[in-house]
């Protein structure tokens, strides 16, 4: 779904833009133990989305290569190593394009779970975290309760970890995000949150990619808050 390189990464925005659109933007919630972020909002003013960057892979020498300074921008000391051993089995990989395609994930997944788009959530989530979002969304559908919410700014995302178990690769993304929350009820009535304010959010997020599989997809692993 993202993160390709070289002549593979213009088809691959393109894939993004076509599976958003055929999503139609129908992807949101805050993942992890919440729901719903009833809690009082912070005023914030929205931002212009941020284009997408396509860096070089890093190096696919010796496990102890240095990163790239680009790289090394968009990560802690602790997923430096994880992210070389990746590269090296995967010369395509590259942190600050994946980097890029995470915050694409990251609307795509908060939308579908705030729309209860079991369909998207099963093709962007491994079998747990999808199990967790379906089980929210039938919990939230009995109740007959409705989310109405909206991204309104990514402020940062960094990577914090990164791993390679043979042949399992894992990136550990932060999410400080803005998100404006309205619940409603079953008869339309508003029971929490605010269109116009905006609630701040850090979500800790988990993907993951056989490296030697023909699926060049990474998928929500595991999702955490803070």
């Amino acid at each position: 779904m993202f993160f390709a390189h070289g002549g593979v990464v213009t088809f691959t925005i393109v894939l993004l833009a076509l599976v958003a659109a055929f999503l139609g933007l129908r992807l949101y919630s805050v993942l992890g133990k919440r729901t719903g972020h009833e809690q009082e909002p912070v005023a914030r003013q929205p931002i212009e989305s941020t284009p997408t960057m396509v860096r070089q892979p890093l190096p696919s020498g010796d496990s102890g290569a240095a990163l790239p300074k680009s790289d090394v921008s968009v990560a802690d000391l602790a997923a430096q190593s994880g992210l070389r051993a990746i590269a090296n089995a995967d010369r395509t990989f590259d942190a600050g394009f994946f980097l890029e395609g995470s915050k694409s994930a990251y609307k795509m997944v908060l939308e579908a779970y705030w729309k209860g788009d079991k369909d998207a959530l099963r093709f962007l989530c491994d079998d747990d975290v999808y199990q967790s979002f379906a089980e929210a969304i039938d919990g939230r559908t009995e109740r007959g309760e409705t989310l109405e919410n909206r991204l309104v700014r990514i402020d940062e995302a960094r990577i914090l970890d990164a791993t390679f178990d043979h042949p399992m690769a894992r990136v550990t993304v932060r999410f400080d995000a803005d998100i404006a929350a309205l619940v409603k009820d079953a008869d339309g009535n508003i029971i929490g949150g605010s269109m116009t304010d905006a609630v701040e959010t850090h979500d800790i997020w988990t993907f993951m990619r056989d490296v030697k599989s023909g699926d060049r997809n990474w998928k929500l692993d595991e999702t955490d808050s803070v």
